[in-house]
């Protein structure tokens, strides 16, 4: 990888999205934080970075909904993909371990995440909702009395004292990423293909989207509806399936739903994450 690499990521630092970009990028490129989701596509689009990372669904809270619906409108290709266990701590001031804990701060699906625990051990602490648990992190410092729910990343970045580990509800919680560019990714032999899918309004259109599918016998292994946003109670289908659209199978795959669907908009083949 070229040491002058840019990526952009949904900030601030300390973010799991920052962790995963160094998952995937390692530490020879420069890490570019973004405050929100369309921040990091735009900075892809105008070629001001190489790649973008962003969330775009969660094990136990589903999809994240903003970066589907930046998908619907921006040219930005998926590159890649990558899905990091989500641990979460209980984040406290490290000059006060023991202090006692006022109110505790985090993203809402973090929140959301830790429901169980936090109703077990802290029933009556006030919740605040922050825009990431980096931003709930760096509050931790500035407000007395204030604790966090975020990872090792935000703890080591802000230099916090972590007093419960692992506090999410579910031990599978992981979050799977998108890795956002501007070029086509040649075929590895192991990738997934994301496709949009536009479908006319009446009885059926699924069914016959998926038919050939099916027929083909290619594995899907997402599918998701969003509002269009073209016009009131229309919606499209967020596909992912196995194999490149290179392959001679997906070439063929997209013939047969020509007649079937109103417009595909193919996202991005790219190697699939290796579990």
């Amino acid at each position: 990888m070229n040491a002058k690499s840019t990526v952009a990521y949904l900030g601030p630092a300390g973010t799991f999205t920052q962790a995963a970009a160094l998952n995937h990028f390692g530490e020879s490129v420069e890490l570019k934080s973004c405050v929100t989701i369309g921040d990091v596509f735009a900075r892809v689009e105008s070629g001001e970075v190489d790649y973008g990372v962003v969330p775009v669904e969660n094990s136990t809270e589903g999809i994240v909904n903003n970066t589907q619906d930046c998908l619907i409108d921006s040219k930005v290709k998926i590159s890649g993909e990558e899905v990091i266990p989500i641990h979460h701590h209980l984040l406290v001031d490290a000059a006060s371990p023991d202090m006692a804990v006022k109110r505790i701060a985090s993203h809402q699906q973090s929140l959301a995440q830790c429901r169980g625990w936090l109703h077990r051990h802290h029933p009556n602490v006030e919740l605040v909702e922050c825009s990431s648990n980096a931003e709930a992190a760096a509050s931790v410092n500035a407000e007395s009395g204030t604790a966090a729910i975020a990872g090792d990343l935000a703890a080591a970045t802000y230099k916090l004292h972590i007093r419960e580990r692992r506090i999410q509800d579910q031990d599978h919680n992981s979050t799977r990423f998108l890795i956002l560019g501007s070029n086509p990714v040649p075929a590895t032999g192991r990738d997934k293909t994301s496709v949009l899918i536009y479908t006319a309004n009446k009885p059926g259109a699924l069914f016959h989207v998926l038919e050939p599918f099916e027929n083909l016998q290619i594995s899907l292994t997402k599918i998701d509806s969003r509002p269009s946003k073209r016009q009131a109670w229309e919606y499209v289908f967020f596909i992912d399936f196995e194999g490149h659209e290179d392959d001679t199978l997906v070439q063929e795959l997209f013939a047969r739903l020509a007649d079937r669907t109103e417009e595909i908009k193919v996202l991005g083949s790219y190697p699939a994450f290796a579990k």
